[in-house]
């Protein structure tokens, strides 16, 4: 009898190709332009801020050509704001981009909740997003169209669905990189700390600073991951002579 291998192996490929060709045209009209403007924006990053990315993104893609796969896990003091919006940009990056074998996963120093300034933040960038309002620890939904949808609540960083090996923590606030030294499991540690919004809760200038907020960590989550696809691009080109 024939294997059967080669061809479900060829159907899960056509079938893999199907659902990213679907992700292409299902992206949100909204989101779309917004990707536009980030991806022309990179020189807006600092050159510190590109070595401290580069330097994240060197360690990936060693990992990636070591290990197949690997996973990144963001970390704040209270998986409320910072490493929701750098966890879901990281995810949208890298479908964005096709990195391939790469996971994200959030956590905080403690669980709370998945701020409502920084769901409407995403919005109003275009995600689909869908959310039960009498939660106070809710699951939120959040799609750049129609696939894929990620599940996202608030969570300690040691909570069951994030990875226990075989990740790199990337701390997104000053507090919890002084607060936490050292991440069980983790194979690397990054400081990545971006301001907190939160200063601005309650008054007139809330929905702007969060949406401040929120490009400057999609700028560079996608600086991230143009580079490891780049590197990986590289390095491919340099095995195949």
């Amino acid at each position: 009898m024939k294997s059967t291998k080669p061809i479900l192996g060829l159907i899960l490929m056509l079938i893999t190709l199907q659902s990213y060709a679907q992700f292409q045209l299902e992206i949100n009209k909204d989101l779309k332009v917004y990707t536009n403007q980030l991806v022309v924006s990179f020189d807006e990053i600092t050159k510190e801020r590109k070595d401290q990315l580069t330097e994240i993104g060197d360690f990936l893609v060693s990992k990636l050509q070591n290990e197949g796969t690997f996973s990144v896990l963001f970390v704040c003091t209270h998986n409320s704001r910072r490493s929701h919006l750098a966890d879901t940009w990281f995810k949208y990056a890298s479908l964005f981009y096709g990195v391939d074998s790469l996971q994200s996963f959030t956590g905080g120093l403690e669980e709370t909740a998945f701020n409502l300034s920084a769901i409407n933040a995403l919005e109003r960038a275009g995600y689909t997003i869908h959310y039960n309002k009498e939660v106070e620890n809710r699951v939120v939904s959040i799609s750049p169209g129609k696939f894929p949808v990620w599940k996202m609540k608030s969570k300690h960083f040691s909570h069951p669905i994030n990875p226990a090996s075989n990740f790199i923590a990337v701390m997104v606030c000053s507090d919890a990189d002084k607060s936490c030294p050292l991440v069980p499991g983790a194979s690397a540690r990054f400081a990545l700390p971006y301001d907190d919004p939160r200063y601005y809760d309650g008054t007139y200038a809330e929905e702007t600073k969060y949406d401040q907020a929120l490009r400057t960590i999609a700028v560079e989550m996608f600086y991230l991951a143009d580079y490891i696809k780049s590197e990986q691009i590289i390095n491919y080109e340099v095995t195949k002579r």
